[in-house]
């Protein structure tokens, strides 16, 4: 006699939208940082793409496979991330439904979509959806344990990431 499946107080997977699962904040480098520093940026902070940014503006997309692909290359330690970046931004609204999102990305091959915000002609990442987002909801057994998605989700106020992120390049200097 096979357990029956425990009740689960997780909405289910057609009642949401993107929004509801994104990541708000998007981790960025520029197009000449390193490969080996964008490859620990994405080890540490458990990232499957970051957006290449230009002048603010999201000129690419670098993933695991584009990092695993220049592993490949003779000139792999001179490589920089515009060496190696996607120049489409795979993107899509957070208004859309997690299903359709989940089916888009299978479909055109992206393990991370991007929400993009526009203004006074520039395109910024501002929230980010991959196959993790989606595997923790599915994996989850409490709201606790995805807190942390989601326009909902607690976070760091822009001021205080700031004043975090300046005093960590005072500290680096020294």
């Amino acid at each position: 006699m096979s357990e029956a499946t425990p009740q689960r107080e997780l909405p289910h997977p057609s009642t949401l939208l993107v929004r509801d699962l994104m990541t708000v904040g998007v981790l960025t480098c520029a197009p000449d940082t390193p490969l080996d520093d964008l490859a620990r940026l994405m080890l540490e902070k458990h990232l499957e793409a970051v957006a290449v940014l230009e002048e603010g503006n999201a000129v690419g997309i670098v993933d695991q496979d584009d990092l695993v692909r220049a592993y490949t290359r003779q000139d792999v330690w001179s490589l920089k991330a515009e060496d190696i970046m996607q120049e489409e931004v795979p993107e899509v609204p957070p208004d859309v439904p997690i299903l359709a999102a989940a089916q888009l990305m299978l479909d055109k091959g992206k393990r991370a979509v991007f929400m993009m915000h526009y203004s006074a002609g520039i395109g910024y990442p501002a929230g980010l959806l991959t196959y993790n987002h989606i595997l923790r909801h599915l994996g989850a057994r409490s709201a606790e344990e995805i807190r942390d998605l989601g326009i909902q989700a607690q976070r760091q106020s822009p001021l205080d990431a700031f004043i975090q992120r300046r005093d960590a390049a005072r500290l680096a200097r020294k």
